[in-house]
Parts: C-alpha cells; sequence; structure tokens
C-alpha cells in the first residue's frame, strides 16, 4: 500500500513544481507564439510551454481538444487517437500512438482528461495525465509511463483567449534527451499552429458544451 501512495504524493509535488516554476527560458517567438523549456532537477528531460493569444471562444478551443478521436488532425507527429472511455462530457481516457522519427521506435499512450472551470474567472484547466491497465501495450510500440500536460485558458475579450501549455513526458526506451527536447519543442510549437487554424472549423465553432460558461 505504501507505493501507491509515496506515487500519488510525488506527482502532486512534481505537479506542483512544474506549473509553479518560474525559471522559464524562451526558446522561440513566431507568429505569435511562444515556446520555453524548463528544468527540474534530477529530471533527463526538459519540461516545455507553449503560449499564444488564439482568437476563439471557451467553447471552441475546450471542444477542439476533448474531441479525441481526432487528436491527429492537429498535434504534432500523431499516428492514431481515440476515444477509450467516457465518464462525463468533462472527464475521458484516450489511446494515442506517436510517430517517432527513425530510428526511434513510436511510442504510445493512454490518458485520462478532465477539464474545470472557474466560476468567477471563466478560465478553464484541461488536464491530461498517463494511465496504466486500460489498453494492453503493443508489439513494436513503446508504452510511455511518464506524461503530464495542462492547459490553461484564459478569456481576455469577446472571443479572444490567453493558451498556455505545459507539457513533461519521459517517453524512455534509448533515445538521447536532446533528440526528446528539440522533438518536443518543435512539435509544440506546429501544434499550437495547427489548433490555431482549426479550431475555427465549422464543427467547433458551433460546439454546445453546457458545463462551460463564456
Amino acid at each position: 500500500m505504501l507505493r501507491p501512495i509515496f506515487l500519488l504524493c510525488f506527482g502532486f509535488l512534481w505537479l506542483g513544481a512544474c506549473y509553479g516554476q518560474d525559471d522559464w527560458k524562451l526558446r522561440n517567438d513566431r507568429d505569435s507564439i511562444k515556446t520555453f523549456t524548463s528544468h527540474i532537477d534530477g529530471d533527463r528531460i526538459k519540461s516545455i510551454k507553449a503560449e499564444s493569444i488564439i482568437p476563439a471562444t471557451l467553447k471552441q478551443l475546450a471542444s477542439i481538444i476533448m474531441d479525441v478521436d481526432h487528436l491527429q488532425n492537429w498535434v504534432y507527429s500523431t499516428k492514431s487517437s481515440s476515444l477509450v472511455k467516457r465518464v462525463s462530457q468533462a472527464e475521458l481516457y484516450y489511446y494515442s500512438e506517436v510517430n517517432f522519427p527513425w530510428p526511434a521506435t513510436n511510442r504510445d499512450f493512454v490518458a485520462h482528461l478532465t477539464i474545470n472551470q472557474d466560476p468567477k474567472t471563466h478560465v478553464i484547466i484541461i488536464q491530461a495525465e498517463n494511465v496504466q491497465g486500460l489498453v494492453p501495450e503493443k508489439r513494436g510500440i513503446v508504452r510511455i509511463n511518464e506524461s503530464v500536460g495542462r492547459w490553461t485558458i484564459t478569456p481576455i475579450d469577446k472571443n479572444l483567449l490567453r493558451v498556455s501549455y505545459v507539457l513533461r513526458v519521459d517517453p524512455d526506451g534509448n533515445i538521447p534527451p536532446w533528440m526528446v527536447n528539440l522533438f518536443s519543442t518543435k512539435g509544440l510549437f506546429q501544434s499550437f499552429k495547427n489548433l490555431r487554424s482549426l479550431v475555427q472549423r465549422k464543427q467547433y465553432s458551433e460546439a454546445k458544451l453546457p458545463f462551460i460558461t463564456e
């Protein structure tokens, strides 16, 4: 019983360190998208962050992120993604396979995705953390065992949002940390570009999410 409790406590400590840290280093600032990296002592992989101002409503942005069957349309290097289990409109589990450049092997993961909104500020937090046991591991694909990402979506004007995403992932296996860091930073920038474009599609602009207040 001690091991699960320890892991849970460690997870909360890590989340506090990652999201509360102020030592982010700007790596890129173009196309109105900023990308940052940060390093927590003891981690071999850097945490990464992207920020941008996106013209959209809260429901638009939430709906495209929660549309897990089509993440490959905008999330960089995603080969496939699919819903595993929907708990509610604001909570689900999904599976995704990620293409990695040769000679590395593709990775996959199952994530628990939740969305919460502050009733006063209307700020939305969407968090995705990998879980184990829901989908059997597949031959020839390395299962990611450690991944946590968090979206912070802040309304700043009518149909205008400040969007921030923080990710910490260790893809396991014999991939040099420098390659992972380079791949992740490039991927996050491209994902934000894709997101900014696709969020305007009719299926998202007309999204009806009654649990979200604009």
